[in-house]
């Protein structure tokens, strides 16, 4: 049974379908498929790291894609911290959440928040799919971690809720992600199903707490998760289901819902949480089914086919009746609602944007942010180092969504205070090979009568990393540790430095720290 009302046409349905694809693409120039399906109704497009050179070269790309399309959506994963795509190749200038969360002022949130979407703004990119509103409440976490403002709902709320009011007072919208909450999770969706297996008591107490604070913010978009919550849905992923985004997220408050009336984006459709299982095409179908207005993909897929093959997909199930076309123009006409609030937020938003917090200059206060981040325990044997040391890195394999591009640690800072600083990398199978003992042995060794700076990053996670930690500090008690990732495991060394967070500007404080310049 086809569902086609009376006057929907071909080229309606087309549109439609092109207007909620917010498709990725390679180089960093716009391709001519991209220019030719903006003219035919391509809503959105996607910057990532591939797509970047300078903040000049992405303005000249947004301009030569709002030259064919005025009211383009142009979106990017820009949380700051580790996850950075304006600054993949040289670190963020700005720490993320959980260095936020660290110092839980929400001034200095919303101000970092402010500059950051400055930043995008000045480069063309309207749409932020940020920021993380998951509580990080299992630290074993294998994606979301630095990602989240922490482990306490009330702390996440506060901090997203400042975070939203930032980036939307510089025109940026703001898509808070990941809902219902991904921070329960021992498995990352860009590889298969996370499971959160707890009752819908714990999810109005816990996830859905920052979820509120954010819609009450008034955040321009919500980003789904390829999770599977039992106590929602038992079958389908919150991404796919209808219970999720119609019966919870957009549900009236007073029937026990969230309330919300913006749009709705996926996470990267192309996913092993949904591709695994339903298939590219049949997934895309079933998140507009379910209540999403627009499709993220093109973290992987970034090719032409890609977009052709969707957007065929979804006019061919609204002709089979698999979508409601009714469904589809909804979803199309909230993507051109914020797409019209972003052309009407541009440069109308110069001046608006909170104040950076008294004392500090906005293009600092990344830094400022990052500094009051840390927390130093030191021994009373400590003192600032003043000769080079030996800085070693432990290096485990970054998730997806951080990237494998982006360098973090300390050791050019210290470099930079510390002229002949020596330094070197190790991965796990490196270590792994030798054991952590002999590992630490030959360390210790090599690095003579310098003191020895050990860089971790969810040692808590990794038993060859928290073994070599052990090892090392055993053998050499004056070690400096720096903790990049989530602090848990108790302070070692002569000085633990915990950061929250690898972004640039968190091993800058961290080096300075070191040398006893803050």
């Amino acid at each position: 049974m086809t569902v086609i009302t009376a006057g929907t046409s071909a080229d309606t349905l087309t549109r439609d379908a092109l207007t909620v694809l917010q498709p990725g693409f390679r180089g960093t120039e716009a391709p001519d498929w991209v220019l030719r399906l903006l003219g035919e109704g391509l809503g959105a497009v996607a910057l990532f790291s591939r797509n970047i050179e300078s903040p000049e070269q992405v303005a000249r790309l947004t301009a030569q894609l709002r030259a064919v399309r005025p009211d383009i959506l142009v979106a990017a994963d820009e949380e700051g911290g580790d996850v950075t795509r304006l600054e993949a190749r040289g670190g963020s200038s700005f720490p993320g959440n959980l260095a936020l969360g660290a110092v839980d002022d929400v001034k200095l949130t919303r101000a970092v928040a402010a500059e950051l979407g400055r930043r995008l703004a000045a480069c063309g990119v309207n749409l932020n799919w940020a920021p993380s509103a998951d509580v990080n409440s299992d630290p074993d976490n294998p994606v979301i971690g630095v990602r989240s403002f922490g482990a306490e709902p009330e702390l996440v709320a506060r901090n997203t809720a400042a975070y939203i009011e930032g980036m939307q007072s510089a025109g940026v919208a703001t898509s808070v992600k990941h809902f219902p909450g991904h921070g329960d999770t021992g498995v990352d969706s860009h590889h298969a199903m996370p499971l959160i297996d707890v009752d819908l008591e714990t999810l109005r107490e816990r996830e859905l707490v920052p979820f509120r604070a954010a819609i009450a913010a008034g955040t321009k978009a919500v980003m789904s998760a390829h999770i599977l919550v039992p106590a929602l849905d038992a079958e389908l992923p919150g991404t796919l289901s209808t219970a999720v985004l119609m019966g919870l997220l957009r549900a009236p408050r007073e029937a026990g819902g969230l309330g919300y009336d913006g749009l709705v984006v996926t996470d990267g459709i192309e996913m092993q949480a949904i591709t695994g299982t339903y298939g590219l095409e049949r997934g895309t179908v079933m998140a507009l089914a379910a209540g999403c207005d627009a499709i993220c993909v093109g973290g992987g897929l970034s090719d032409e086919q890609t977009v052709l093959d969707l957007r065929d997909a979804i006019v061919r199930a609204v002709r089979e009746g698999d979508l409601p076309a009714e469904r589809l123009a909804d979803a199309a006409a909230r993507v051109r609602d914020l797409a019209a609030w972003a052309a009407q937020r541009s440069g109308a938003a110069e001046g608006t944007a909170p104040a950076a917090p008294s004392g500090t200059d906005a293009t600092d206060i990344g830094l400022e942010a990052a500094r009051r981040a840390l927390r130093i325990t030191r021994t009373a044997a400590f003192t600032p180092l003043t000769k080079a040391p030996y800085v070693a890195a432990l290096t485990p394999v970054a998730n997806i969504a951080v990237g494998d591009v982006t360098p973090w640690g300390i050791a050019a800072d210290l470099a930079k205070l510390l002229p002949g600083t020596v330094t070197g990398t190790y991965p796990a199978r490196e270590v792994e090979e030798q054991g952590a003992d002999a590992f630490a042995a030959g360390l210790v060794e090599e690095a003579g009568d310098r003191t020895v700076v050990l860089v971790v990053r969810d040692a808590h996670r990794h038993r060859w990393m928290a073994d070599t930690l052990a090892a090392v500090t055993a053998r050499r008690p004056g070690t400096v540790v720096v903790e990049m990732g989530v602090p848990q495991a108790p302070a070692t060394g002569a000085l633990h430095i915990a950061t929250h967070g690898a972004a640039r500007v968190c091993g800058t404080a961290a080096a300075e720290a070191i040398v006893g310049a803050v």
